[in-house]
């Protein structure tokens, strides 16, 4: 991931590294010093490199842009070409993040900060990190629907498929209602990306598939990641609560029903599976957590959720967390090699917590409607028994 981007003797000083340890010091986009990974992957340290700069008489110096030919006499004349040691010291910590840097120019401080988390979420990476995508059902589909969302006319196309596919399933009210569920959800992600500064594409509605919220920016920090995924199921379950007040005021069973099936929209949301907002949420945690005690922390957690939920009588929920479990704790040997800065360790802590309590909020929605005697509203919850 890109830790620093300043400018020396008027080029792009950039350096990069992980928690694997390694760090690459980039100036004027040229590799100019490197830290070969190791366990000692954060304290002091510092990249010296040398540049030499030809000059050229003040009198004989022609602008870049000029198309004037330089004469034989003024390219004899060069001045001796000029040695800068530069030196860049830095002093990184990764939980909770901090950077602090002193840039010297032959033994000359000429600039020196320190960099935060915000500063990580708010940049836009020089070098783009892109992320090998596997060949598969998704990926090919994915790719179809890029090639199609450059024009708005798509939006409102999917929107009417959507409408016609749940209306042929359901009814034309009900459809009208999930559509609208589903935008909320959807707006929820739309609004945690205006949060942090990033520019977004607008909300598609992909029939029997869901929702699509897309920014034109690409996320740095894991704590994005775990915000914007989760402030869908968030406003989703506002939503529900709502729908349930407005039931409790009027009576009305259409209420019920509604607030009832967006929970579980937003439950299967959260789970531990990507690409789902779940499966984002405690990959940022466990790809954040660093050491054998971290992981059988993760593993502890996730076997007292499948147990949990298996004991509820929640065979759904149960299997769907054993399968996400299972590939984020493959994936977990992997975590140094990500783009994204961590979690520290509040931020893995409280982001567990809001996970487990936005889960817990919604299985108690779906809970209260299968006991309150209406055979149509107890279907939600029989899909998680099932």
């Amino acid at each position: 991931m890109e830790l620093l981007n300043i400018d020396c003797l008027g080029r792009p000083l950039r350096l990069e590294g992980s928690l694997a340890g390694w760090q690459q010091l980039f100036w004027d986009n040229n590799l100019v010093a490197q830290k070969n990974a190791s366990a000692e992957n954060e304290g002091m340290y510092a990249h010296e490199f040398e540049i030499r700069v030809q000059a050229l008489p003040a009198a004989e110096q022609i602008s870049a842009d000029s198309k004037q030919a330089r004469p034989a006499q003024a390219m004899s004349e060069q001045e001796p070409a000029k040695v800068f040691m530069i030196r860049l010291e830095s002093n990184l910590r990764w939980q909770p993040f901090s950077l602090n840097y002193r840039l010297l120019v032959n033994e000359q401080v000429v600039s020196e900060g320190e960099r935060n988390t915000k500063d990580i979420e708010r940049q836009v990476p020089t070098v783009q990190t892109e992320v090998p995508q596997k060949f598969n059902l998704l990926s090919i589909g994915s790719l179809a629907f890029k090639l199609l969302k450059s024009a708005k006319i798509i939006k409102v196309l999917f929107g009417l498929a959507s409408l016609a596919a749940y209306s042929w399933l359901f009814s034309f009210q009900f459809a009208v209602a999930l559509i609208a569920c589903l935008m909320v959800h959807e707006y929820g992600h739309i609004r945690a990306m205006h949060y942090f500064g990033m520019k977004t594409k607008g909300i598609y509605i992909i029939p029997f598939m869901g929702g699509l919220a897309l920014t034109e920016d690409k996320i740095n920090t894991r704590w994005q990641d775990v915000t914007i995924s989760i402030m869908g199921p968030i406003f989703g379950l506002c939503l529900s609560l709502l729908l349930m007040l407005a039931y409790w005021i009027t009576g009305n069973v259409f209420f019920a029903g509604l607030a009832n099936f967006n929970a579980l929209i937003n439950l299967i949301n959260l789970l531990p599976i990507l690409p789902l907002d779940g499966g984002h949420i405690l990959k940022s945690v466990g790809f954040s957590i660093n050491g054998k005690f971290g992981l059988a922390a993760l593993i502890l957690g996730s076997v007292i959720g499948i147990v949990g939920s298996y004991t509820l009588g929640l065979s759904f929920l149960a299997f769907f967390m054993l399968i996400g479990s299972i590939e984020i704790v493959m994936e977990w040997k992997m975590r140094h090699q990500s783009a994204l800065l961590p979690l520290d360790r509040y931020g893995q802590i409280f982001s567990t917590i809001w996970y487990l309590l936005t889960v817990g909020a919604l299985v108690a929605i779906m809970w209260y409607f299968s006991h309150s005697g209406d055979p149509a509203l107890s279907a939600p919850m029989e899909i998680l028994r099932s």
